[in-house]
């Protein structure tokens, strides 16, 4: 499965249906970039441009704050985002190894898309679950206590045909 490329038809349906949800106050930027994002899966720059436009503020303005907020990508990102904490607390609990098989399973470095497009690899500071950690939140889902172990496992719920989609 290759990485969707965005048509003209559907970014301008994205913004539109974001500008009509939110309004055109500069302080909808960030709901209207969310909802772009979570509808294209990233915020390209012609969906950027049309923000822009639409809310009468520069460009530059919402590139930077789309490029702040990890919620938000300018760059296609996969599927299933993997989101590993990299903060002390799962660190000391055995996060580095944790982190080595991860990234030996999806052959990644963070920030990578798998060139299928299934696997985004990010790093996270504390999502706030330190008593389960080392921690990893694929999508939305939390994983706790994880070992180098259960990596494959946990992956393989999330492949085609598997539990968590």
């Amino acid at each position: 499965m290759a990485l969707k490329v965005q048509s003209r038809t559907d970014i301008s349906a994205a913004v539109q249906a974001a500008v009509e949800r939110h309004g055109t106050t500069a302080e909808a930027l960030v709901p209207i970039l969310s909802d772009v994002n979570r509808a294209l899966g990233f915020l390209p720059q012609d969906a950027m441009t049309a923000i822009s436009r639409s809310l009468r503020i520069p460009p530059s303005q919402v590139l930077s704050t789309a490029s702040f907020y990890q919620m938000l990508s300018t760059r296609p990102r996969g599927k299933h985002v993997i989101k590993f904490c990299e903060s002390a607390p799962c660190h000391v609990m055995g996060g580095r190894l944790v982190w080595k098989a991860l990234q030996d399973a999806l052959g990644l470095e963070p920030g990578q898309t798998s060139a299928d497009g299934q696997w985004t690899l990010l790093t996270t500071s504390c999502p706030g679950v330190c008593g389960v950690g080392p921690v990893l939140i694929i999508d939305d889902e939390v994983h706790g206590n994880v070992t180098p172990e259960k990596v494959p496992e946990i992956l393989a719920q999330y492949q085609e045909g598997g539990t968590s989609q």
